[in-house]
């Protein structure tokens, strides 16, 4: 197998350095993601309520939209990243190939769907009449420019499938520093260009979604050359959808399940007061920058563990889970550390009520402790999709919010109300962490027994 100079063996050498390597410039590309919906919330509450609120609309959409992207590239970063491992180049430029013509495929059929029910859709949401213009001004465009949402997720899956996640970084810093460039200027018609308010909000996010697609185009067509000719004969077709969706349909469940269970938590915590929901509001705004190493790790363990799967490498994927084990332990502590000494502080950068800041306190003080095992959740529901084997993962995702949270949520609110339900909270992270330590080793184990791949994950017969 020819490796470009750009990527590096990940089939030899230290693991923990290349888990770094590889996770450090996903960092920045998360943060710069996450920093996204919070720039154009700001610059929309400009606006006033009805704009703000008609973009609040449109989130829920928007995250099943963008689950189905996430899967499709958790798919495409699988089956890439074990056809790479296994050497065959060929097999891999024709996967990507094949999986960036299913997420055009996938983008056009949102995009024809979504302008066909624009109004049904968000009247059967709750959308009040007059508010229906509003919401259609944020997502004609946003339905438009759907293909630069799908399918850069699937290509720059495909570079990071490959070991190349400092370019996958870069333009997701790129996308967010041009959409904070666009949006002031088209929101509200600066420098001559036209005032276009909540409809700018959704030009600023195609533009620089658009660069993304055609820079990632860039990287898979010039600097990589991943891309083949197309095939339209259907067996080929479907042979590569089977690889890629037998993980990513899966990977869109389990993503769906995540803000399910802060839905559920929303919910639960509702029963103690709007003061309560709003401290756990301001708690669950510091929680996911807190976990930002952990993000950037799961998104890169998963081709990790794909290329060395493929290769027949059971040693090094052993190694990798000790690694992460004692990562996610250790980091997971100290952040637990530093959020029960300054979360009261960072609390009151959201509120100044006191009992709002309790609750928000309350929940840094405890739920915290248990990231060690949610971060180990999140890599190995990432290896397992390396693997080829998606269930677990979901299995483990379900688990946590429908087979131990919600028994131990009810428990902890009858006997010590709120504090109890941010028990569960951590009860449920912990448990589902040793969980999935062992049933990855289980996993990887058996191959280990098996003499390396087992026939029904091997590179292209999964």
């Amino acid at each position: 197998m020819a490796l470009t100079s750009n990527n590096p063996s990940l089939l030899e050498g230290p693991v923990a350095g290349h888990l770094q390597r590889l996770a450090l410039p996903m960092v920045w590309g998360i943060l710069a993601t996450m920093s996204f919906n919070v720039v154009d919330t700001w610059f929309v509450s400009q606006l006033g309520s009805g704009p703000l609120a008609a973009m609040s609309f449109s989130f829920p959409v928007v995250m099943v939209i963008n689950s189905f992207a996430i899967g499709l590239g958790a798919g495409t970063s699988s089956a890439v990243a074990r056809a790479y491992g296994a050497g065959d180049m060929a097999q891999v430029r024709r996967l990507v190939t094949d999986a960036s013509l299913l997420a055009l495929l996938v983008a056009l059929t949102i995009s024809a769907v979504g302008l066909l029910t624009v109004g049904s859709l968000f009247r059967l949401l709750g959308a009040p009449a007059e508010m229906l213009p509003l919401i259609a001004d944020y997502m004609v465009p946003w339905y438009l420019g759907a293909v630069f949402a799908v399918v850069p997720m699937v290509a720059l899956s495909a570079l990071r499938a490959i070991g190349n996640s400092a370019i996958t970084g870069r333009i997701m810093v790129a996308v967010a520093f041009f959409n904070l460039l666009l949006d002031p200027l088209l929101i509200f018609g600066l420098l001559g260009f036209p005032r276009l308010e909540l409809q700018g909000a959704a030009l600023s996010t195609v533009i620089a979604r658009g660069i993304s697609f055609f820079a990632a185009l860039y990287f898979l067509v010039c600097r990589e050359k991943l891309l083949a000719a197309l095939e339209w004969r259907w067996s080929v077709l479907a042979h590569s959808w089977r690889k890629v969706l037998a993980v990513g349909l899966p990977a869109v469940a389990t993503n769906v399940i995540v803000p399910m269970a802060g839905g559920v938590m929303v919910a639960l915590v509702a029963a103690h007061g709007a003061d309560a929901v709003a401290g756990l509001g301001v708690a669950l705004r510091i929680e996911p920058v807190a976990l930002i190493v952990f993000y950037a790790l799961s998104s890169v363990v998963g081709p990790f563990i794909g290329q060395n799967a493929g290769a027949g490498k059971v040693g090094r994927m052993q190694e990798t889970v000790a690694v992460l084990a004692r990562f996610c332990l250790v980091f997971g502590l100290v952040l637990a550390l530093v959020l029960y000494l300054v979360g009261g502080f960072l609390a009151q950068l959201f509120s100044d009520s006191e009992a709002v800041l309790a609750v928000a306190v309350a929940y840094l003080a405890l739920v915290p402790f248990s990231y060690a095992g949610y971060g180990f959740v999140m890599s190995a529901n990432a290896a397992f999709n390396g693997l080829g084997r998606p269930l677990p993962a979901t299995l483990i995702s379900f688990l946590r919010v429908l087979g131990i949270y919600l028994p131990l949520a009810w428990v902890g609110d009858q006997l010590w109300g709120i504090s109890g339900l941010f028990a569960a909270t951590a009860a449920a992270n912990l448990l589902l962490g040793i969980l999935a330590w062992w049933w990855l080793r289980r996993e990887i184990g058996g191959r280990e027994s098996a003499g390396g791949i087992p026939a029904n994950a091997a590179v292209g017969r999964d």
